[in-house]
Formats: C-alpha cells, structure tokens, sequence
C-alpha cells in the first residue's frame, strides 16, 4: 500500500471517528415539555369562585371545596378517590371494587367504556345549580393538570361523579402520581389539584400519549398566557 493512500485512509478513520463521537456528545432532541408543577400551582395560586356552593370529597363530609376559576382554566384542590370504572379488567371489576360499574359516562373512540387502569382521566360531578360543566365549556375528553407532591399527569374527563362530591380520578391516574390506586383502599385525602382546559380534547381520546401531547400545549398557554 502506497505511503498517500495509507495516510489517506488513516484520515478518513480518524475524520469518521471524530463525526461518531461528536454525535455521540451532542444532546439529544427532546420532546416538548410541560410546565412544572410549581409553575401551574403559582397561577392557581387565588381562587376566583366558579361554582353557587362547595363540594364535599367524600359522603357525609362537609362542603369545602370550590371549583375555582383562573383566565380559562377551571381548578379545584381536593382528595384523590380511585375510579375503576370501564373496562373490566383483573384490576378493576367487581371483587377489586365494591362500587365498580362497567360503564363509563363518556365513551373512547372506538365507542367503548373507558380502561380505568389505562387511560389517565378524572371525574367531574354531575351537572347541578351548584356547576354545571357543560354551561363552562368543558367538553366529554377535556383534558386536565392533575398535580400530586410535585408531579403533573395529564388526564381526561371521561366520567361523571355524584353532584356533590368533588375529588376522583382513574386507577391509571393515580398509578402516575405516586398515590395507591387500589379502588377500595388506596386514594389521598387531600393534596390533589385538578386544572381543567375546557375543550382541549385529545384524539384519540383514550391515548395517554394523545393526551400528554395535548396538556402540555394547554399547561404552557395557560401558564405562558
């Protein structure tokens, strides 16, 4: 081998080495993030009182939650139940949940009950004099902020609570946040913030990837806005 064509190839080798290691050091491309949650708990910081009364967090307490109102977004601070409901499955049926139903009041997009242990969503109440959910522009598949101890999942309205009790969310949902999502025994009784984005509604509406597309967009308005 010629003395040129050896010292060209040792080049080339070492020029090729230098592009592998230079994209190996380069950071990589990231996709777009969310707000923290300090940053969404600063802007819910004061409550602008959006419903004509409070919701209790659990039958027989007293009312002492208000659904709140900050520029387009609706939030309340509350406890955590564990919603089950959907899809049966071998965590949510009707030996793992003494309240399980196999409906939810929303259906995803291939018209099925929601998978509770799936799917991130939450529950409003019901509409009453108290809110009505519908006459505030949140749609079935409004996507939320739902903040625990310094995390953010993004979730759904998918189903509907009793009218006037406030403070549930999927077994999916809780799952990411760190709390116990057993149906009968798991939950948090206090802590939960849940920032609504009337009428961002992810598509497909059942994806958790969807959905995290969607909140992050909404949570940045709203805090950017």
């Amino acid at each position: 081998m010629g003395r040129k064509l050896r010292t060209a190839l040792v080049a080339l080798v070492t020029t090729s080495s230098a592009v592998a290691v230079t994209l190996l050091m380069a950071p990589a491309a990231h996709a777009a993030s969310g707000p923290s949650a300090s940053a969404l708990l600063a802007k819910v910081k004061n409550c602008t009182v959006a419903s004509h009364g409070k919701y209790a967090t659990d039958d027989g307490e007293s009312s002492t939650v208000n659904i709140c109102r900050s520029g387009s977004a609706f939030f309340w601070k509350s406890d955590m139940d564990i919603d089950c409901d959907g899809v049966r499955t071998s965590k949510c049926n009707e030996d793992t949940d003494p309240w399980y139903q196999d409906q939810t009041s929303f259906e995803t997009s291939k018209g099925r009950p929601f998978q509770a242990d799936s799917t991130h969503y939450f529950v409003i109440p019901l509409p009453s004099s108290r809110f009505d959910y519908t006459a505030n522009g949140i749609k079935p598949g409004s996507v939320a902020a739902v903040i625990y101890n310094n995390k953010v999942v993004y979730a759904v309205f998918a189903d509907e609570g009793p009218n006037n009790i406030i403070g549930e969310a999927s077994y999916a949902t809780a799952k990411a946040l760190g709390i116990n999502a057993d149906p009968e025994n798991g939950g948090v009784d206090s802590g939960v913030t849940f920032i609504v984005f009337p009428g961002k509604v992810p598509s497909p509406i059942e994806s958790n990837s969807a959905i995290d597309s969607k909140g992050i967009a909404a949570a940045n308005a709203f805090v950017n806005g």
